[in-house]
């Protein structure tokens, strides 16, 4: 019997235009799906498609339950739009929750207060104050139970707070409804053009994407696996694969991975549960990045990862038992902008141990920025103090190496000898006698204000030879016998290392 032909994909010739929408709420959900063909399954015969949740006009899958959360409150009456005093909307969040609540929420006219871990990325926490909403932070090194445990610091917020609301995704049974009602139907749909969906990959943040897309999906096609997707640390892949009650650990991945089972999410759906380690997960989304070209979070990452551990597994069965096409769908959740100074930024990834530099088993392996990796950033002498002040500002460092015409290291500038100096000169208001008219400190070069007395280290010193300098309040600057440049050890570098070694 012929191989059907595969009908033809949608590509900018053939997309439909969609007519203009009313308003940005409208244009929540019906996101495209993509076939991801540069990732490797496997097999050709196994093909894999993101659906593409990141382009929900808050940035991610939490969009859905945003919108039905609140819009079911206002049906039933526990959010009133014309209240007095003007309803206040709850909610713990990872991020990209409380992002579609603020979404939702400002458009109706409601006060946002989200209580956030403090794991969460800066861009998550800046989106969200942009929006208007107020973010406290709390612990997440805390479990369930705890006072400062953010789900449960925002329960007792919300007993404090007039006319307000505690969304409680975890426990909102309009979270679930919101994905049987459209992102599992939208698939089912989408994928109905390609020979359906054998495998269905996702995680677990609050278990409704599962609950609602899975309860979907089986009931159109028992055969339909639902693989959970479930980060290192997680209490949920032993709890589905062995039945085991496990102590939770600790991940990085943002907005997925329990130390609870939320009271919506039906585990009974999942087939099997596959763990993701952080360095699989960040690696996993940005191979995304650079094959596919997709800018996706660390949920994304996480999910990408075991999706394609699964199609790795079953085209390894195929050659074994055989058996015929296989089409698995996983979730594209949400923008990687949120992410750009954590996994897709090398230094953080350096940091925290998912790039590895080679070993020198000197001095130089405590550097966090090695200037012959051209990793840091270095002044000339005849730099003007105004420029230094620009950098340490933009580089986000309080001190800054400056270097002679030759290359060699002549001093070294902190921000209190700027202070010292514009304050010395009244501001930088009019210059003085050695430098007349010329705008004062801020048009001086940094060489009038540097220390030239240099607590200089080679690289193969031991370590504790850096105590007397961080005694002395001093950084190590760190050059061989040639006068090579290396880089600082600062006391916060040699916590990082005694750290490490901790850890070992």
């Amino acid at each position: 019997m012929p191989t059907p032909s595969r009908p033809a994909p949608t590509t900018r010739a053939n997309a439909p235009l969609t007519m203009p929408f009313r308003g940005v709420l409208d244009m929540i959900g019906n996101t495209p799906m993509l076939e991801l063909s540069r990732l490797d399954t496997g097999s050709p015969d196994i093909r894999l498609f993101g659906k593409m949740e990141l382009m929900n006009p808050a940035g991610s899958i939490k969009d859905r339950i945003g919108l039905a959360m609140i819009e079911a409150a206002e049906r039933d009456g526990r959010l009133n739009p014309n209240a007095t005093p003007t309803p206040t909307i709850i909610e713990a969040t990872a991020g990209n929750t409380g992002l579609a609540l603020a979404l939702v929420g400002k458009q109706r006219g409601y006060h946002i207060k989200f209580v956030m871990p403090d794991k969460m990325s800066q861009e998550k926490i800046q989106h969200l104050r942009a929006m208007g909403a107020e973010v406290i932070l709390t612990r997440s090194d805390v479990e369930k139970g705890h006072p400062e445990y953010y789900q449960d610091m925002a329960a007792a917020l919300a007993k404090t707070i007039p006319n307000s609301l505690y969304v409680n995704q975890f426990g909102n049974l309009d979270n679930p409804k919101a994905h049987y009602d459209t992102t599992g139907p939208e698939i089912w749909k989408q994928m109905e053009p390609v020979g359906g969906i054998d495998a269905f990959v996702c995680g677990v943040g609050s278990g409704g994407t599962l609950s609602g897309v899975g309860k979907f999906l089986r009931e159109k096609n028992p055969a339909c696996k639902l693989i959970l997707a479930d980060p290192a640390g997680s209490i949920l892949t032993p709890l589905v694969n062995e039945g085991k009650v496990v102590k939770p650990g600790s991940w990085l991945v943002e907005g997925m991975g329990e130390d609870f089972v939320p009271d919506i999410c039906d585990l009974k759906l999942v087939s099997e549960a596959i763990a993701v380690t952080d360095a699989e997960a960040f690696f996993a989304a940005r191979e995304l990045l650079a094959k596919e070209g997709i800018l996706s979070g660390s949920s994304t990452g996480c999910i990408l990862s075991a999706a394609l551990t699964y199609c790795r597994k079953m085209a390894a069965h195929k050659k074994v038992g055989g058996g015929g096409p296989m089409n698995v769908v996983t979730l594209i959740c949400d923008s990687g902008a949120k992410y750009l100074s954590k996994m897709f930024n090398d230094f953080w990834m350096i940091d925290n141990g998912f790039i590895k530099r080679e070993k020198t088993d000197d001095l130089r392996d405590l550097i966090a920025r090695r200037h012959d990796f051209n990793e840091d950033h270095t002044l000339r002498e005849t730099d003007p103090v105004r420029n230094v002040i620009k950098r340490m500002g933009m580089y986000g460092v309080s001190q800054m190496v400056v270097k002679d015409e030759s290359g060699k290291v002549s001093g070294i500038v902190d921000e209190g000898d700027i202070l010292l100096a514009v304050n010395i000169d009244g501001g930088g208001r009019g210059g003085d006698e050695k430098h007349p008219g010329e705008g004062g400190a801020f048009d001086r070069p940094v060489s009038d204000f540097m220390t030239r007395r240099l607590e200089t280290i080679r690289p193969e010193a031991p370590v504790s030879a850096l105590m007397p300098i961080f005694r002395a309040d001093r950084v190590a600057i760190v050059v061989d016998k040639q006068g090579t440049y290396f880089g600082l050890i600062t006391k916060f570098d040699m916590i990082n290392y005694l750290r490490s070694q901790l850890v070992r």
